[in-house]
């Protein structure tokens, strides 16, 4: 059984991001980002192919999941929401209700969980992490994803 785990790189440093991996042993990276790049120097280290060289170095396979990404559109009502509340996208928190529902029925709505857990099975993997910038779980669309792996296989998903 494939254990699910979530992982955001806002406030780490690299040796804390790449310690976390490691740590648990995850085995599969999933990357849900629709963009797999961040400005600056800071998180450049989850900048695609500095990432992807990292992860074969730890022997973690990387996948990119696009179709989990949410659209430029979903995006921009969660901007929105953190303008009307003065909330920095970095300081957020929690999802706005706007986005949540767009995502579930834009994207997750339309995205085969089961293929994805049978293609993992046949890869092999045996601890997944779904992968995006946010540091808090719960202002990402990441938590949505773990929610409905965790509603609809019963499994838990730990939040790295």
């Amino acid at each position: 059984m494939i254990e699910f785990y979530t992982l955001g790189v806002y406030n780490s440093t690299e040796d804390e991001f790449f310690g976390k991996l490691t740590e648990n042993g995850i085995d599969t990276f999933c990357d849900i980002r629709q963009r797999r790049g961040v400005r600056g120097a800071k998180y450049s280290f989850v900048n695609s192919q500095r990432l992807q060289t990292k992860l074969a170095d730890l022997g973690i396979r990387y996948d990119h999941i696009l179709a989990l990404a949410p659209t430029k559109e979903i995006r921009e009502l969660q901007k929105k929401a953190d303008a009307q509340s003065g909330v920095l996208k970095r300081d957020r928190t929690q999802l706005g209700e706007v986005f949540q529902i767009a995502y579930k029925d834009k994207v997750l709505k339309n995205f085969d969980l089961d293929d994805l857990l049978k293609q993992l099975e046949n890869a092999g993997a045996k601890k997944v992490v779904l992968f995006c910038v946010e540091e808090c779980h719960r202002a990402c669309h990441r938590s949505i994803v773990a929610d409905e792996i965790e509603g609809k296989y019963g499994l838990n998903v730990t939040h790295l």
